[in-house]
């Protein structure tokens, strides 16, 4: 039986299903209500994503904006729309954004909930009970010359660009914070390594300014992402042939809504195509993905380099954070290094979802964006806490062992490398060979088998003539 009459501190709202009771004090409405019964997945609700939040409201006020001065909109509409797309984009009626991240209907919900929560507040603007929708209605007028599929797609992109540019800030931060300590352990030599065998001496300066390098390359790679997500579909409505919405609607839209959030949008050429494609998520994806393995990789030398203290390399120090174990005393692990591991396989794994989410969507629309979302958000969110938490609780405490780094040079048989030129292949091989066998150092036979003079050796195997290219001066016996 339809409900005519709502129950104590509830309201009647209708929709194409029927009449439902929300509650009183709700700022979502009908279509919200149905969302949270129907998706029930994750019970993490959108408003964990605050710049989605923003750009949702946003794109509300840009399209206010337009619609009032193509005469589809008055003044009074237009006032109240405003004041409550500007309180939400400051942060209020956030908890009222309450549909689950992952949801069917390619983000009708999520645009309907915002619908719901500007008209409602805007009704109490204008002196009017929510539900009211006589007054002001969350579709006839919150979202006039819309469509969710140009709505959600665009907020998308406005929110990932606003957490693209948080990321590289927090990168930038542990750039700086391994150029620091690079420039701190400048002097110190140690034994590089590939394929975990002694290969031949650097300095732990050298090695850490490749960190620094890594992030800056992926900074940058981070920034042409984000200039790819300006192109936006706002205006397409439907499918992108832009029904229900004036000839003048999407190139004014996409003006106001550049002048509201200081980003150069560009409206598609061929908002058809830019209404289905993903391709832009995807590559974005593909990019914190590279961010995340680099990042991965860091830390794994991180932890392999301060693995012991005793039994392992132990060439620096992280700072110790916490105590490291239930049952063995005194054992500190490189826990900040670790969650910024499993950071990165998370974001390696989003960047799948993504892949296969922008695959899936069929014609006109691809119906798995909040999936897409979900997922970009995420990997952009943590990646930035990753950062800032690897820079201050963990880079910029490290320190170095040089004792232990400079024995470890001394006593490895990489140091023939360095001699190659002035012995010969063959010679610094037997030198090697003997060297491994015997555990002499490379040092005193050379000097026993009479190949070079104490002088030469000492010119030879000086710390900066092993971690820089010197001129080389060939025997001519």
């Amino acid at each position: 039986m339809t409900t005519t009459t709502a129950s104590p501190g509830k309201r009647l709202e209708h929709d194409l299903l029927g009449n439902r009771e929300v509650p009183a004090d709700a700022y979502y409405g009908v279509h919200t209500l149905r969302a949270l019964e129907n998706f029930p997945i994750t019970g993490i609700p959108i408003s964990v994503y605050p710049d989605l939040l923003a750009a949702l409201a946003v794109i509300k006020q840009a399209a206010a904006i337009t619609n009032h001065e193509l005469g589809l909109l008055s003044r009074v509409h237009l006032d109240a729309i405003v004041a409550a797309c500007e309180e939400i984009r400051a942060g209020r009626w956030h908890e009222h954004f309450v549909v689950d991240v992952i949801q069917g209907g390619a983000g009708t919900s999520s645009n309907m909930n915002a619908n719901e929560v500007i008209a409602n507040r805007a009704l109490e603007l204008l002196g009017h009970a929510k539900g009211a929708y006589q007054h002001l209605h969350p579709n006839e007028h919150v979202n006039m010359s819309q469509s969710t599929n140009d709505v959600y797609p665009t907020a998308l992109k406005i929110a990932t660009y606003s957490g693209l540019h948080g990321l590289v800030s927090a990168m930038a931060v542990l750039r700086e914070t391994f150029e620091e300590r690079a420039e701190a352990f400048k002097e110190v030599i140690k034994m590089g390594r590939t394929q975990l065998q002694d290969a031949v001496p650097m300095t732990l300066g050298q090695e850490f300014s490749t960190y620094a390098v890594m992030l800056g390359e992926d900074e940058e790679r981070v920034r042409e992402a984000a200039s790819l997500i300006r192109e936006i579909n706002l205006g397409a409505t439907a499918i992108g042939t832009g029904i229900a919405s004036p000839p003048e609607y999407a190139a004014r839209v996409r003006q106001h809504l550049a002048d509201l959030t200081g980003i150069a949008l560009i409206t598609s050429p061929n908002l058809v195509e830019a209404t289905q494609d993903c391709g832009a998520f995807v590559q974005i994806s593909g990019v914190l993905k590279r961010v995340a393995v680099k990042l991965s990789k860091t830390c794994n030398d991180l932890r392999l380099l301060s693995s012991g203290p005793r039994a392992g390399f132990g060439e620096i120090n992280l700072p110790p954070m916490q105590a490291g174990s239930s049952i063995m005393p005194g054992k500190v692990n490189p826990v900040i290094p670790e969650v910024v591991n499993q950071i990165a396989f998370e974001v390696i794994g989003n960047d799948v979802t993504v892949s296969f989410a922008a695959e899936a969507g069929q014609l006109q629309l691809n119906a798995f964006e909040p999936i897409i979302a979900h997922s970009l958000f995420k990997s952009v969110a943590h990646l930035r806490q990753g950062c800032l938490t690897l820079a201050e609780r963990c880079v910029k405490g490290i320190t170095a062992n040089p004792d232990r780094m400079r024995e470890s040079v001394r006593n490895s048989i990489g140091i023939v490398t360095a001699l190659n030129p002035y012995i010969g292949y063959a010679n610094a091989t037997d030198v090697a060979t003997e060297a491994h066998l015997s555990g002499a150092s490379v040092y005193d036979i050379v000097l026993a088998r009479g190949l070079l003079s104490r002088e030469q050796l000492d010119e030879i195997l000086k710390p900066e003539a092993l971690t820089s290219p010197q001129m080389i001066v060939r025997s001519q016996a």
